[in-house]
C-alpha cells in the first residue's frame, strides 16, 4: 500500500492533465472544426445557445483544469455543463447512457465533480499562488 499512497498525488494530477486535455479537445474541435471537427460537421454561430458556448467552457474550463489554474472552480463550472448536457440533451433518447448516448457526457461529468472536491493534485499553476499551510502549536506556560 506505501506505494499507493506516495504516487496518490502524482496520478491524482496525471487523472487531471488528462481529463482537461481531452475535454480541452472537444471544445477545439467543436469551435475551430480542427481535430475531426464537431459531430454533424457544423461549427456552431458565435454566442448561440448552448452549442458555443458548451464548446468555450470546454476549451477553456478543459484549459484551466489542464493546467491547474482556478482547477477546483473551472472543474465545477465543467461538471455542471456536462450535467447540463446530459439531461438536456442525451436523457431524450433514453434513460441510460448506453441508450442514449450519453457516455461521455456522465464520465466528464463525474470526472469533473471528483476533481472539484479531491484537488489538482501536484503540478499544478495553482500551487505557485499559495502558500503552505504550516501548522503552529501554541505554547503555554505552567506557573512553577
Amino acid at each position: 500500500m506505501d506505494l499507493f499512497d506516495r504516487s496518490k498525488a502524482h496520478v491524482l494530477a496525471l487523472f487531471r492533465i488528462v481529463v482537461g486535455l481531452l475535454f480541452a479537445t472537444h471544445g477545439a474541435a467543436t469551435l475551430f472544426n480542427v481535430l475531426g471537427g464537431p459531430k454533424g460537421g457544423q461549427v456552431p454561430e458565435f454566442a448561440a445557445w448552448p452549442g458555443w458556448w458548451a464548446a468555450v467552457i470546454q476549451l477553456v474550463g478543459g484549459t484551466l483544469v489542464l493546467v491547474g489554474l482556478g482547477t477546483r472552480w473551472a472543474a465545477l463550472i465543467s461538471s455542471g455543463s456536462m450535467a447540463y448536457a446530459y439531461f438536456f440533451y442525451h436523457q431524450d433518447s433514453g434513460l441510460f447512457p448506453l441508450q442514449n448516448g450519453g457516455e461521455t457526457a456522465a464520465l466528464f461529468c463525474w470526472a469533473f465533480l471528483l476533481i472539484t472536491f479531491v484537488g489538482p493534485g501536484k503540478w499544478a499553476v495553482d500551487q505557485i499562488f499559495t502558500t503552505p499551510r504550516t501548522r503552529t502549536t501554541e505554547t503555554t506556560t505552567v506557573p512553577a
